[in-house]
């Protein structure tokens, strides 16, 4: 009797059951239907030709010239169905899912995929024994199966693969399953999980020879013994296919193809087809590998370009998010830094080269270390964006970025901003007010020959700037100024719902800002960062001018001594004092212009020391007979942190101490 396409199947090992089947039936090996419900009318010509009687026997439409001809065509046609269903698949459980899809039952009442595991990708030769992992199973499920909790549903679909009514099923005059290596004893997994091929056997004689072979062939019956184990009933006569799979270099896995006792044996023209799906297959595979490794290289290449945290300056909170684009476009050139800067100044920098490549993210990175290295020179915002550009023409003509360069003072309460091309930043106020802010627009990065102006602006404490790439704002069903927009009234509308009276979090806010994104808005690829501004009160800051001459130290101590007895830090007095004379001392030796000291009373107590020498002090082991070269000696024994800055007009050499009562985190 022929199987009843609308019969359902049942599948497993790493795959889902999907709604759409193979439709049609096999008669005397011909292939009625298309096995995969392809939309090819082509395809679906064959449903309906050929009948067969309850029997089993070939009916008349498939005897004489004629019937063999047309049982040609449908072949044929079923191939050409099957691998497009194939070829749909992207990525690798979808390509095995078409290959189960399109053969079950149309080609087979069963089919076990077995891939090597771990899978080789391009030019990697294996180390060690090669294993072979069962993927995925497909079958056509016992009727007896629908008595249970899918009796009367009308569809017969199910997801499980028990034993009950297996038996019963051959009875009923039903498919015969007891013969067919799917289900364990208890119900298992089918057939064995996993199978290591043993150099010089069955199995490995079989996968060196690439062709499919029929079960009963005589390397295959010690073969699919091998492969599903030995406990487990192989079908007798020509009702198993063995067919490695083969990609382009080497055999990554086999599949299985068994009919049951009540369903025609294979033909010899049947190991054709399998030769076919196994190549498709194999090759789809092949592609899949070789895109999920490109794939998974780009998005660790650019998430390694990325920071791993952001720091913690003084006066300032960051948040920060990144969202890769979708799944058929992950790999961007966003990116966005937080940069330390002297003074206790902080560099905001967001950034979009054009493009969804590796080579956009490796262009990223080089423009990303290129700002960092020139926000240390602590170059105005214009002049940042003037080298970046550049250097974006030194790596090509075509490499064009937008960037958007922002300097914040938590002193002076003001920031500075330059920019390229880049969407504009929002600022939301502590009073709930959200205002776009008005900078230069400026030409992309790579452009040449284009001057960049900055503009600075206010930065009130409790204040929130947020940078952004135009992922966030613009998509398919919405041009940017109209994203600009929404986003300004999605932070005005948060501020309200938190109260006007205190800032919304800001982790929280990052996230209420990407829950604005919906369906069809993922085109590109997001940075999102956001800045609080808490700034530093004028109270806390202490700020003298110190002629280059021997008495400078002395006079240091005394205005450090006496910021400590206004901020009632007397206990800092012996510590601090030491620190500011050696550090002073080294300035005084190498300056030609006044040198600053600047003292700021935060969560740390920072001091500051500038001058006009760009060499940086470097610590060293002074030795026994040596009369100096000890203070940053001290420097770094005493002080919590400390370090030296190249300025474009110097250096500044900065150290901080922890407040009495608080833990020292050296």
């Amino acid at each position: 009797m022929t199987p009843d396409a609308s019969r359902p199947r049942e599948s497993g090992a790493g795959g889902e059951q999907g709604a759409e089947g193979g439709a049609g039936t096999a008669v005397g090996g011909a292939y009625e239907g298309q096995g995969g419900a392809d939309p090819d009318p082509a395809a679906g010509a064959a449903h309906g030709q050929g009948v067969a009687a309850p029997d089993g026997a070939v009916g008349a439409g498939t005897q004489g010239p004629d019937g063999v001809a047309r049982r040609e065509g449908d072949r044929l046609r079923f191939v050409g169905a099957a691998t497009r269903r194939i070829a749909r698949g992207i990525d690798l459980d979808e390509i095995v899912l078409g290959l189960c899809r399109a053969t079950v039952p149309t080609f087979s009442d069963a089919i076990l995929v077995y891939l090597r595991d771990p899978l080789p990708v391009g030019d990697e030769r294996p180390v060690g024994p090669v294993v072979l992992r069962l993927r995925r199973t497909d079958r056509l499920r016992p009727i007896d199966d629908l008595t249970g909790a899918g009796a009367g549903t009308g569809t017969g679909a199910g997801t499980g693969t028990g034993t009950e009514g297996a038996g019963a099923a051959g009875a009923a005059g039903e498919l015969d399953f007891s013969q067919l290596p799917l289900v364990g004893p208890q119900g298992d997994l089918p057939a064995a999980e996993l199978c290591e091929i043993r150099p010089g056997g069955a199995l490995a004689e079989v996968l060196r020879g690439v062709r499919p072979v029929f079960g009963s062939a005589a390397g295959a019956k010690d073969a699919l013994p091998e492969l599903l184990g030995s406990e487990h009933p192989i079908p007798r006569g020509q009702r198993a296919i063995l067919a490695p799979l083969r990609g382009r270099r080497r055999v990554i896995g086999s599949a299985v193809f068994l009919r049951s006792p009540e369903r025609p044996a294979f033909e010899q023209n049947d190991l054709l087809v399998a030769a076919q799906l196994a190549t498709h297959t194999a090759l789809g595979i092949d592609k899949a590998v070789l895109y999920g490794r490109e794939a998974y290289i780009a998005d660790e290449l650019q998430r390694t370009m990325l920071p791993d945290s952001l720091p913690q300056p003084t006066g300032v909170r960051l948040a920060s998010r990144y969202l890769p684009a979708a799944e058929t476009a992950r790999v961007g050139g966003d990116w966005y830094d937080a940069i330390p800067l002297p003074g206790s100044r902080v560099a905001l920098v967001v950034g979009d080269v054009m493009g969804h490549s590796m080579t956009s993210a490796a262009i990223m990175g080089q423009l990303r270390t290129t700002a960092q290295t020139l926000a240390q020179l602590d170059l105005p915002p214009a002049e940042v964006l003037h080298h970046l550009d550049e250097q974006a023409q030194r790596l090509g003509s075509d490499r064009m970025a937008t960037c958007l360069y922002a300097v914040y003072d938590p002193v002076s309460h003001r920031i500075t901003i330059a920019n390229a091309g880049h969407p504009p930043p929002v600022l939301l106020h502590l009073g709930g007010r959200a205002e776009v802010l008005r900078v230069p627009p400026g030409a992309p990065i790579g452009v040449g020959g284009v001057d960049f102006e900055a503009v600075e602006l206010d930065a009130p404490a409790g204040a929130t700037l947020l940078l952004y790439t135009d992922g966030l704002v613009e998509s398919r069903l919405r041009d940017v100024w109209t994203g600009i927009e929404q986003l300004r009234e999605r932070l005005a509308t948060t501020a309200q719902l938190t109260g006007l009276d205190h800032p919304p979090p800001l982790e929280a806010l990052c996230d209420d800002v990407l829950d604005m994104l919906g369906p069809g808005d993922r085109d590109d690829d997001i940075a999102l960062l956001a800045a609080r501004f808490d700034g530093i009160a004028p109270s806390d800051v202490a700020y003298w001018f110190l002629d280059p001459e021997e008495t400078a130290p002395g006079r240091a101590r005394r205005f450090a001594r006496r910021a400590l007895t206004r901020w009632g830090l007397e206990e800092l007095q012996d510590s601090l004092e030491l620190l500011v004379s050696e550090v002073v001392t080294n300035a005084v030796r190498y300056a030609e212009r006044p040198v600053t000291l600047r003292l700021l009373r935060t969560d740390v107590l920072r001091c500051e020391v500038g001058d006009d020498s760009p060499q940086l002090p470097r610590q060293r082991r002074a030795r026994d007979t040596d009369e100096g070269g000890r203070g940053l000696f001290l420097v770094n024994r005493m002080a919590r942190r400390w370090g030296a800055t190249r300025l474009s007009s110097g250096k500044v050499v900065w150290f901080e101490l922890p407040l009495p009562g608080t833990p020292d985190r050296r």
